[in-house]
């Protein structure tokens, strides 16, 4: 049902959000979007096993929260995009993403049930996102007191996710 998504413009999204945005390839979002996931799924598991639990420094995460962090941010960010498809009016809060990592606990985890939690986040939210058409891609909402419209979400998510990579690659492993 989707059509071919327009990058994201200024009145998309609030200036911060493009930081991520940039990182995005020139190339159809929900393709992009989709081949991460495949793409992703194996770089993490071939992060070797006694990375997983490597921090670069003693306030940074660890390379399982780090993927943790990625997760909550595509639970909150792909909730936000599915309240705003649906037209809800409600001003949505912000996501402070320390406590939510401090209070995930994903060190306690295994490698292989984060890395399936991630997959299976991903598929819903593309799921929801190829099931969308015309103007519900055009919606706006409200969180953390910035507007946005849906088609900044995946956008959002995939540069989000690219930046978090990168660090994964060269600080990490």
């Amino acid at each position: 049902m989707t059509t071919s998504l327009v990058r994201p413009g200024p009145d998309d999204c609030a200036e911060y959000y493009f930081g991520y945005i940039r990182r995005v390839p020139d190339r159809e979002i929900l393709d992009l979007y989709r081949e991460q996931i495949e793409a992703s799924q194996r770089f993490l598991s071939g992060i070797p096993r006694d990375r997983h639990g490597y921090r670069y420094a003693p306030e940074k995460w660890t390379v399982r929260e780090v993927i943790g962090h990625v997760i909550d941010v595509e639970r909150v960010f792909g909730f936000r995009a599915f309240s705003f498809a649906r037209r809800d009016p409600a001003a949505l809060p912000s996501m402070e993403q320390d406590p939510y990592v401090a209070a995930a606990r994903y060190d306690r985890r295994t490698m292989d049930t984060i890395i399936r939690e991630y997959v299976t986040m991903k598929q819903a939210n593309l799921a929801f996102f190829e099931a969308l058409d015309g103007d519900e891609w055009q919606r706006r909402g409200t969180a953390s007191n910035v507007e946005f419209t849906v088609t900044s979400i995946p956008f959002i998510l995939v540069g989000h996710e690219i930046h978090h990579w990168s660090i994964l690659a060269e600080r990490y492993v």
